[in-house]
């Protein structure tokens, strides 16, 4: 998938060096919220060891990691990924994290919609949802321009890295029927 001057394709295990690279340059931002992420990449030999669980999980169809890419400097400069599938509704939660270097510049929000609507027509689900803590407004802004709607707060739905239990606030986003 194309746009503007980027891509957006699966992750490999061949993507280790810069994948690490990525997770590095933002480690402090996501300690709390991709707890998996950062406890598992603490160095290249882990992170090559993660690499190798989720592409097990892709084989399975249980977890689908995305990279966007910028086509003219081959850099990472976000993360997607379809975790928690539920095949017998169909339904998935999406998850998704931004280079610091290219947060705030309307590229997650591009890449969020166009990826949705691409995730809708290959896997067929009927729902997309993400989870979002009501400290992190990007991702709230994110979801709402991309038509998630707020479905409700759970409480006590999230443990950080630190071990607190937090509340966290549901998007949720259907596929529109096709008339």
């Amino acid at each position: 998938m194309q746009f503007d001057k980027y891509t957006i394709r699966p992750l490999a295990i061949s993507d280790l060096n810069q994948y690490f690279d990525l997770v590095e340059r933002n480690r402090k931002r996501l300690e709390d919220f991709f707890t998996g992420t950062v406890s598992k990449t603490k160095d290249l030999a882990a992170t090559e060891q993660f690499l190798k669980e989720i592409d097990e999980k892709r084989t399975k169809r249980e977890y689908f990691p995305y990279l966007v890419v910028d086509n003219s400097t081959n850099e990472f400069i976000a993360f997607i990924d379809l975790k928690n599938v539920d095949w017998s509704i169909p339904k998935t939660e999406i998850g998704c994290y931004t280079d610091v270097n290219f947060a705030g510049k309307g590229v997650t929000t591009k890449a969020m919609n166009l990826f949705v609507d691409y995730c809708f027509e290959t896997f067929d689900f009927k729902k997309i949802y993400l989870r979002t803590h009501h400290s992190n407004k990007a991702a709230q802004i994110v979801a709402e321009r991309c038509s998630f709607e707020l479905e409700g707060t759970i409480r006590m739905d999230y443990i950080t890295t630190a071990g607190e239990i937090v509340d966290l606030m549901y998007y949720g986003r259907l596929k529109k029927s096709k008339i």
